[in-house]
Parts: C-alpha cells; structure tokens; sequence
C-alpha cells in the first residue's frame, strides 16, 4: 500500500525539504518504519526508544488521529495521508 507521509516543516531537512514524501506500509507502524529507512534520522523525532509514538506528536490518517484508531497498529490504505503534527506549547502571550 502507498500513503503519502505529509512532513512538518522542521523534519523537512530530513526529506530533501520535500512537504510530502510516498512511503508503501499497511499499517501507521511500518510506514513510519519505512519513512525512517528512506530519511535516517527522521523517527527519532517521532518515535520513542521503544518504537512508539512521541506523546507530543500526533499523527492522523486522514482526518482521524491515530490515538482513536489503535496507534502504530492504525491499518492504512492504499492512498490513505498521513500527517505528523509536532504539538506546539511554551512561550508567554
């Protein structure tokens, strides 16, 4: 299956500044493993040491977050987008 991974802009010098990259997988899980096979450097960002998902990142297919959809175990289909979303906090107003 082929989804296209949409890549936050401070990943992008991981992807040859590309916004979006195709990566095959069938599931969220091995597509991000897949994604790192393609662009080194870029789970670490992403993952945590045990191969899960970074509490400050989030990750959609589609329009659904993968947190509702079994995590890295998320089926994708062929077509599907997914979009990693570091989450913003800190800062004064």
């Amino acid at each position: 299956m082929s989804v296209i991974v949409r890549i936050p802009v401070p990943l992008q010098n991981l992807t040859g500044n590309q916004p979006t990259v195709q990566v095959e997988g069938t599931s969220v899980g091995e597509v991000l493993q897949h994604l790192e096979a393609r662009h080194p450097g870029i789970a670490v960002s992403i993952l945590d040491d045990r191969g899960q998902l970074r509490r400050f990142v989030n990750v959609f297919v589609n329009e659904d977050n993968v947190k509702t959809l079994g995590g890295e175990k998320a089926a994708v289909q062929d077509g599907d987008e997914i979009s990693i979303i570091p989450a913003i906090a800190g800062g004064r107003l």
